[in-house]
């Protein structure tokens, strides 16, 4: 067991992949009553996108990573080993397979936990019009229960990054605005490809690259919080527009003497550039009320709730 783990350690620390933190981290306990603990060279080293890792490890070759992983490189799946999988998956646990020399040796199961107020956070979201999909790389059964947990309806598994992009620009083809959350080098090609890419802060640094929002607290409110600053600064923009619009449909007028004939009535050039330069002070001191904006009140609930939200 030891000798295995020691293995999987080797290719995950090579890994970037956000659970391969978690396997490395268990992967050291099992050598922690050492001082200076010496780590064999992994060589060869190949990251498979979508699927896993690959290397040469003490003159054997280890594959750490999905069942797809396995059935790509013809590698036999026992039924027992099947069965722990289904159960693994039905628990919303994702099941990672390891093979040395082209047979598998064991099966971890890593469980990913929901962040807190996720629940909570997608039901806002549904409130304010905005629908969730999950796309993830992961096994269905995982994606399903985590999908049911969270109370999303539409869900794509077993998606490659290409696969997240592509879904990506149907749903812009249909005819929708777009925005992509995701931490992961396999979300990035997603990430740029959406009208708007929100990366978690504490997410890697390709997928933070390719976002157009970090979310630096890594705290699933900021995304609700994000989408109603945009929908305020456009609602300002948009009055803006209409004030100075209908602004200078009235005065434009009046300053070129429209009403004079009717009227009598002339409008002196220094009161006219005082309204103008009244129109710009009024758009600049509307747009400036932005400054004073608070997030949704629908965030309080989740304070009450004990969930944190900063």
């Amino acid at each position: 067991m030891t000798s295995i783990m020691v293995c999987i350690l080797i290719l995950q620390v090579n890994s970037e992949h956000p659970l391969a933190k978690a396997v490395v981290e268990y992967a050291k306990k099992f050598r922690q009553d050492e001082e200076n603990p010496v780590w064999p060279e992994a060589q060869e080293f190949e990251s498979i996108t979508g699927h896993g890792v690959k290397a040469i490890v003490r003159n054997k070759e280890v594959l750490v990573g999905n069942k797809g992983l396995m059935l790509a490189q013809n590698i036999n799946i026992p039924l027992d080993a099947e069965e722990i999988l289904s159960e693994t998956e039905g628990l919303a646990h994702t099941g990672i397979l390891v093979s040395i020399d082209r047979e598998l040796v064991g099966i971890l199961a890593i469980s990913d936990p929901l962040k807190p107020g996720a629940r909570e956070v997608v039901s806002i979201l549904k409130s304010m019009k905005v629908k969730s999909i999950v796309v993830t790389g992961d096994n269905w059964g995982t994606a399903n229960s985590i999908a049911k947990e969270v109370g999303i309806d539409t869900v794509i598994a077993e998606a490659k990054p290409e696969n997240k992009a592509e879904k990506v620009k149907e749903l812009q083809a249909e005819g929708n605005v777009v925005a992509m959350v995701g931490d992961g080098i396999n979300d990035s090609p997603a990430l740029v490809a959406a009208d708007v890419g929100m990366a978690i802060g504490a997410g890697t640094d390709i997928a933070i690259e390719a976002a157009d929002i970090v979310l630096m607290k890594s705290n699933l409110e900021d995304v609700i919080t994000a989408i109603d600053l945009s929908r305020k600064t456009f609602f300002r923009i948009r009055l803006n527009y209409l004030w100075a619009l209908g602004y200078n449909i009235l005065g434009i007028p009046i300053a070129a003497g429209a009403i004079f004939p009717s009227t009598g009535f002339r409008l002196p050039p220094w009161i006219a550039g005082a309204a103008m330069a009244a129109s710009s002070v009024s758009v600049v001191c509307c747009s400036l009320l932005l400054k004073y904006y608070k997030r949704p009140k629908k965030l309080d609930t989740l304070e009450i709730r004990g969930i944190t939200v900063e």
